[in-house]
């Protein structure tokens, strides 16, 4: 919209278009659920990143069973945590760009849940995290997992620009529970490679927004990712990364999907 960015709420099936310029900025305002009665409907604009001024995009590893198990670890006593730039996050249709050979760079997908915070939380209790929930989206939090292995530090692999497409909606936490067990997965070229429940998580989106907002506080419109189920490619035998031309589908069920094809 005339080079802008806008966030749109969708109603009965319809599109309202807001003065903010994301989720984030939306999710700032105090009646923010009522914001699309101010304009009139329009038509659905071209895809952009879902939340683009987060203050804090911070993400948790080794959050599902499956995953754990695959990658040989304890189950772990308390969330780990790594976060990410604002710049790291695209649009659920957006291409991912492969800097490197495909076997030098060792991109891997991981299907994730997002949730986005929705008011100020600090020194939350899990109940308070809870009810401060906005919404849910589907992330991918490609990897590079070259760069991500050549320290105990995980975020040089995890914070290349434009690799975590997140949409294509938010769906607020009136309309969905992950703790319902939502089927989340992964497909590349049509094959499904992950295949998992957030029933499985060890930590719960109220707990994780708990959890961090003891140390840091949270405000609308910053991300969580909750983790990624089993199925990654560097967890195969022989392990398996993502080439140029593979498309990556990723979905968690009343969510929604994310399409990203891998380019140079």
């Amino acid at each position: 919209m005339d080079g802008r960015s806008c966030a749109q709420i969708g109603v009965d099936g319809g599109w309202h278009s807001t003065a903010s310029a994301d989720v984030a900025e939306l999710l700032a305002l105090p009646r923010w659920r009522e914001s699309w009665r101010a304009a009139p409907e329009s038509t659905q604009l071209r895809s952009a990143p879902l939340v683009r001024t987060a203050a804090k995009v911070i993400c948790c590893g080794h959050n599902y069973r499956a995953h754990i198990s695959e990658m040989g670890h304890p189950e772990p006593r308390h969330p780990t945590l790594f976060a990410k730039f604002t710049d790291t996050l695209t649009a659920w249709d957006a291409d991912i760009v492969l800097r490197e050979p495909a076997a030098v760079w060792q991109l891997d997908w991981e299907a994730e849940l997002a949730v986005v915070v929705g008011s100020h939380l600090r020194r939350a209790e899990p109940r308070s995290a809870r009810a401060a929930i906005a919404g849910y989206a589907v992330a991918n939090d490609f990897s590079v997992r070259s760069r991500q292995r050549r320290t105990s530090q995980w975020l040089q692999g995890k914070a290349f620009e434009a690799t975590t497409p997140l949409g294509p909606d938010l769906v607020t936490a009136d309309e969905i529970d992950p703790a319902d067990g939502l089927r989340i997965s992964c497909r590349v070229n049509g094959v499904e490679v992950q295949d998992g429940c957030t029933g499985d998580l060890v930590f719960s989106p109220a707990e994780l927004l708990s959890y961090i907002s003891d140390f840091t506080p949270l405000r609308p419109g910053d991300v969580v990712l909750t983790g990624t189920p089993g199925g990654v490619g560097a967890a195969r035998i022989p392990a398996r990364y993502l080439e140029v031309g593979d498309v990556v589908e990723t979905e968690i069920e009343g969510i929604g999907l994310l399409r990203n094809r891998i380019v140079a």
